[in-house]
C-alpha cells in the first residue's frame, strides 16, 4: 500500500497516511476539521537495486571489461576459421583480385 502525503491548506498541518489505491482521498483535516486536506505530490520512495538494474548495467571499469574480454577472445578464432580464404591474385584482372569486385 502506498503512503500519501497530505497537507491542510487552512492550518498547514501535514500528515503521511498509509492508504489503499482504492481508498477515497481524505478531505477533512484531523487538526482543525476544515475540508481543505489534500494530497501532495512527492518523490517515489523506492530504488531499483540488484542484478539487471541500472546499478550494474551501465557501470564501467575493470570488472565489466574483464567479463566481456574472454567472450570476445573466444569468438574471434571461430570467426577466423569460418571466413573464406582470400582469392588468389589473378594476372587477368587489373586489380590483382584484391578488391571487392571479385
Amino acid at each position: 500500500m502506498p503512503i500519501y502525503a497530505y497537507r491542510c491548506s487552512a492550518c498547514g498541518h501535514a500528515k503521511d497516511v498509509l492508504q489503499k489505491l482504492s481508498d477515497a482521498p481524505l478531505v477533512t483535516c484531523p487538526a482543525c476539521g476544515a475540508e481543505s486536506f489534500s494530497k501532495q505530490v512527492t518523490a517515489a520512495g523506492f530504488q531499483l537495486k540488484g542484478s539487471g538494474w541500472y546499478a550494474t548495467d551501465f557501470k564501467g571499469g575493470a570488472s565489466a571489461a574483464a567479463a566481456t574480454a574472454p567472450a570476445a577472445a573466444a569468438a574471434a578464432p571461430a570467426a577466423e576459421a569460418s571466413a573464406p580464404a582470400p582469392a588468389a591474385a589473378s594476372p587477368s584482372t587489373p586489380c590483382g583480385g584484391s578488391c571487392a569486385c571479385h
